[in-house]
């Protein structure tokens, strides 16, 4: 296992749609182990993607449990999702968003309340999963990432919802 660099904007890998994934096989339990090593060992970091680390295969993970905005709601923990399809989605709420790939910025997203997820869990078999709040926003965030798409492209005006990120010391 082993945490492996974050590829950053404007590195043309992220704006790539990813693959499907095949099959479950020891490489890719092997990526999977090593995104979630990535994960953790980034500072506020609930969620990541496979072409964040420069994999263009379609696999996110989620873990807003330990978060101060996920930690207080109901959420589904450590997630992994291979092939993440956003069946339905519903409600609206506008959200701050980061991204590890674009660590300078943070912007007011418009995003779902709520998603239903069709995937394959990190063994292959089929999950449907129903998420809110936070953890539906972060889903919704690393999707977005499959598809070569960032929080930046969904910013409504750079003017008054992109923002630079304060330092914390």
């Amino acid at each position: 296992m082993a945490i492996l660099p974050i590829l950053k904007f404007p590195d043309p890998l992220l704006k790539e749609k990813s693959t499907p994934v095949d099959g479950v096989t020891p490489e890719l339990s092997r990526v999977i182990d090593d995104m979630l090593d990535t994960m953790h060992a980034s500072a506020g970091g609930v969620g990541i993607s496979a072409p964040q680390v420069g994999v263009l295969k379609r696999i996110v993970a989620v873990d807003v449990s330990g978060h101060k905005r996920g930690g207080q709601e109901e959420n589904h923990g450590l997630t992994v999702l291979l092939n993440p399809e956003i069946l339905a989605k519903g409600g609206r709420q506008i959200v701050r968003e980061g991204c590890m790939s674009i660590p300078a910025y943070t912007a007011n997203i418009e995003r779902a309340k709520w998603v239903l997820v069709d995937a394959l869990d990190r063994n292959g078999k089929q999950v449907i999963l129903e998420s809110v709040g936070f953890e539906a926003v972060a889903i919704q965030h690393e999707v977005d990432h499959l598809d070569g798409i960032l929080f930046l492209d969904r910013v409504t005006s750079v003017k008054t919802d992109l923002f630079r990120r304060k330092k914390y010391r």
